[in-house]
Parts: structure tokens; sequence; C-alpha cells
């Protein structure tokens, strides 16, 4: 009996040791398979600014003719929707670049069309929003970030832009501007889907097991923004991590956190295409 007294308390620390060395090697695999995702997503984001930077020059000839008529570029709005749809169609990279629209604006940063059915952008200033695309009339391509609501992605939430700009010349002078871009809740709608779909293929190889919980969120300076849908709890939690501050060069930054009573890995990475302070971070949860 008394025997029997000792053992039982020693079956129970075992028991929960070995509990606990589960949980441990659960979460060293969950977050070695978040800084994998997260990786691969920061090659995805150089592949897809990559195909703006090649493609959007070469668009630009495609919509000069909208400058070259007799009519004003932006009383003819169906010429320019015509003229950016051909733009987009005769240039590969351009065709399946991942951007969330496609404008034409004249030399005073007046949008004058975009690719949207719902063209909320047409007739905003271009430059109010990105003020260093300006210099693209004089400087060739150019890269920018800012916040335009008619472009945001999402509703009800903070939103901001990537954007790039050509000029569209006509002789040897800028007569506009050629313009891309996508909403940061869009994008990171994109690549949360292309890490979901790259997961979910290599779990039906592996026999179907469990889908994890996974969002993908852009870090810009002191902001983390989701798919439309994703939780701004989870992006506050990004946020108070600091990932910038644990970020260099070809390093990945990947630590454990819990939000709402769940457990998760996050992994972030640096995405210097997307300009300074930027960064993709990936939050993953077994389920």
């Amino acid at each position: 009996m008394c025997v029997d007294r000792w053992i039982r308390p020693t079956r129970w620390v075992m028991l929960v040791g070995w509990m606990v060395l589960g949980c441990s090697k659960n979460m060293d695999a969950t977050v070695s398979a978040a800084r994998s995702h997260v990786e691969r997503l920061a090659q995805v984001v150089a592949q897809d600014v990559q195909e703006v930077r090649a493609g959007l020059p070469q668009g630009a000839p495609y919509v000069r003719p909208l400058f070259e008529s007799q009519t004003p570029a932006g009383d003819d709005l169906k010429a320019a929707r015509e003229a950016l749809d051909r733009a987009r169609n005769k240039v590969q990279d351009l065709r399946v670049a991942k951007s969330t629209f496609f404008a034409v604006a004249d030399a005073d940063g007046r949008v004058l069309r975009t690719d949207q059915e719902l063209d909320r952008m047409a007739g905003k200033d271009l430059f109010a929003s990105f003020p260093e695309l300006k210099k693209a009339l004089s400087g060739g391509y150019l890269e920018s970030r800012g916040s335009m609501a008619e472009a945001s992605g999402v509703q009800g939430k903070e939103d901001g832009q990537w954007v790039a700009a050509f000029p569209v010349m006509v002789g040897d002078k800028a007569r506009g501007l050629y313009v891309t871009g996508w909403s940061w809740a869009g994008y990171a709608y994109r690549l949360e889907t292309s890490v979901r779909d790259s997961e979910q293929s290599r779990l039906m190889e592996r026999g179907g097991r469990k889908m994890p919980l996974l969002y993908v969120y852009v870090v810009v300076g002191d902001k983390a923004y989701g798919a439309p849908v994703s939780p701004q709890v989870n992006a506050d939690a990004i946020v108070k991590q600091k990932p910038l501050a644990h970020l260099g060069p070809g390093r990945t930054f990947a630590t454990t956190l819990e939000i709402t009573g769940r457990s998760f890995a996050l992994a972030a990475r640096l995405t210097p295409e997307l300009g300074p302070n930027t960064a993709i971070s990936v939050l993953r949860s077994e389920t």
C-alpha cells in the first residue's frame, strides 16, 4: 500500500512530462512549418514585383494613343479602358501580374480610368496619396507606397497600397502615367490563398491530414495588414512582437505566441522588393 502511494505520483509526473515533451515537439514542428511558408512566400513576393518591373515599361506604349488623339484623354473614358485592357493583354508579365488595379493618369496626377468595373479611383488625385509618383514623369519607372481610400481592398479596416508607375511619352514629353499596384489587404489575401493551396496539396499527398489554421499578414512599418476577413486581433498580436526589429537580410524571425487562447507559430521575413521596413508574416496553428 505504501509502495503504491509512491508509484502513483511518479506515474503522473512521467505522464505530465511526456505530455509537455509532446507539446514542445509539436510546436517545434509548427514553427518549422511556418518558417518554410514565409521563406517560400518571400520568393513569391520577389517574383510578383519583378513581373511589374518588367511589364509596366512594355505596357506604357499601348496607352500612348490616348494622349496622341485629338480628343483629350480625360474625355474618352471608353478609349481609356480599352487602352488599359490592350496594354495588359499584349504583355505577358502584365497578364500574370498580381495587381489589384491598373490605371492611367494625366501629367497632373488625375486618374483618368482604371480597369476596375466599379471605378472609384477615376478623377482622384494620384499625387495626393502617392506624391513620389510625380518623379516618374521625369525619371522613368518608379515604385512607391501610400494610402488611397478608393484603392482599398477592404471595408471597415485600415489599408494601404504598393504602387508602380511609368511615364507615357509622346515625343520627348511625358503626357501621363501608366500605373499599377495592389492593396495590402488584397495582396495578403493573394499570398494567404497561395500558402493554403500549397499546404492543402501537401497534406493530400500525405493522406489527408487536418488542415492547420494559416494567416498571412503584410507588415509595413508598425502596422500589419491581413486579408479582408482576417481577424484584427491577429494583426495586433504580430505588431506587438515587433518582427522588423528582429529581421535582417536573409534572416527569418520565428517565435510562438498565444492569441485568444490558441497557440500559434509566427514566422516573418523581410521583403525589400516592397520597400524598406516591410515583411511578410505567417501565423500557423494546428487544428
